[in-house]
């Protein structure tokens, strides 16, 4: 599975190290998933979904149902 965020679409970012010599090397900047389950009340079931944190404190503020409804209708989640 890629660590890609079933929500926001959020996905791991390219950059550089840079050393004190301003040498530069590729590194990558990966999300901050996990994999939690949450209750759909109006479906009566049980989502197990890999969001980001910041997803995650979206949804504590306006509610599973909404980022999800949001969600579909960007194209993250079918």
């Amino acid at each position: 599975m890629s660590r890609v965020c079933e929500l926001t679409g959020k996905k791991a970012m390219v950059g550089n190290n840079v050393s004190h010599a301003m040498n530069k090397t590729k590194r990558k900047f990966n999300v901050n998933l996990i994999k939690k389950r949450f209750f759909l009340p109006e479906e009566d079931k049980w989502v197990t979904l890999k969001v980001s944190t910041s997803a995650l404190k979206t949804i504590n503020k306006v509610g599973i149902t909404a980022v999800i409804k949001e969600a579909k209708s960007k194209g993250f989640l079918k």
